[in-house]
């Protein structure tokens, strides 16, 4: 049926143009105009804080960039974060960067030092994003992932709300309202003054490490309730050690040694059986299927933990 109507209007302009009428009218800009239109996308923003839903800090904060920009898609990666666990707060950040397009923003309230000297900082990584949080750590896995192309300090108070900042709740007077603005498109150079990257405050995440002796990394953070470990080392690092799906793999937790299978799933091994895997965002883990691996083995964070080359 769309297609007769086009072909009917296509006859109906060809006659009229064969009469002599404006030439402003013509096929193409008509039927141009018959198009539907292909909506804009509002302006997104990926929240996350260590708040908790108890409250309604979470709600303060949402309502504040709404009120600034009421066209806000605000999406929330996680308010249940580890209260004070900065490197939670920067994997879940690194986690998520790459389903996002270019200008999203990202705003992060993991604040243990809020209202203190630390600064409030806005941070465009390389893949063009934006990441509104305190200069804790926060950026740190983002800027190892995507690299940082420029940072600034939030001192334009006109940005902000409120007449008076609350020495506690930096989220609702500075994060939030900020992060709004730029969702709204407002230059990101009226922030405030540029920050070196040497002044950018880094995690002290030991960097993993492959010689003759085998593969040192770091095991990161656990998986929720499940007490599954996390590790800094990737599939590719990993890779090079030569171990095979079915393998033993020991491992060395701390001071202590563990032997565990290679698998793809936590059902590839026995109920109350440990596993070596890849998890779904690339990292090499350990769990126990249908069990707690971490407190099974009395595992800390952080601890380091060490791979051997497979023995053939």
């Amino acid at each position: 049926m769309k297609k007769l109507m086009l072909i009917f209007i296509y006859l109906i302009i060809n006659c009229l143009i064969a009469i002599n009428l404006p030439s402003a009218i013509t096929t193409s800009n008509v039927i141009a105009a018959y198009q539907p239109q292909t909506k804009k996308q509002p302006p997104t923003v990926l929240f996350m804080t260590d708040f908790g839903e108890n409250d309604d800090s979470v709600a303060i904060c949402k309502g504040v960039m709404l009120k600034i920009e009421p066209r806000l898609r605000i999406i929330d990666i996680s308010h249940q974060v580890t209260p004070y666990s900065i490197l939670d707060g920067a994997r879940f950040l690194a986690g998520t960067t790459r389903y996002y397009p270019s200008k999203t923003v990202f705003v992060t309230v993991i604040d243990p030092g809020v209202g203190s000297t630390r600064k409030a900082i806005v941070a465009k990584s390389k893949r063009g994003q934006y990441f509104v949080l305190p200069n804790n750590g926060l950026i740190t896995l983002v800027q190892d992932q995507d690299g940082l192309e420029a940072v600034r300090e939030i001192t334009n108070t006109k940005l902000m709300i409120g007449q008076t900042l609350s020495s506690t709740f930096h989220g609702r007077d500075i994060f939030s309202p900020v992060a709004a603005h730029l969702a709204n498109g407002i230059d990101w150079t009226m922030v405030g003054p540029l920050v070196s990257l040497s002044e950018v405050i880094k995690l002290n995440i030991s960097a993993v490490k492959l010689d003759e002796k085998g593969l040192t990394g770091e095991i990161i953070a656990l998986d929720g309730q499940y007490g599954n470990l996390i590790t800094n080392i990737d599939e590719q690092d990993f890779a090079k050690l030569g171990y095979k799906i079915g393998d033993k793999v020991n491992i060395k937790i701390a001071d202590q040694n563990i032997s565990l299978s290679f698998v793809k799933t936590f059902s590839d091994v026995p109920i109350d059986a440990p596993l070596l895997y890849i998890d779904s965002r690339g990292h090499l883990a350990m769990a126990i299927n249908q069990n707690n691996f971490a407190q099974t083995y009395k595992v800390q964070l952080p601890s380091r933990i060490n791979l051997q080359y497979h023995s053939k």
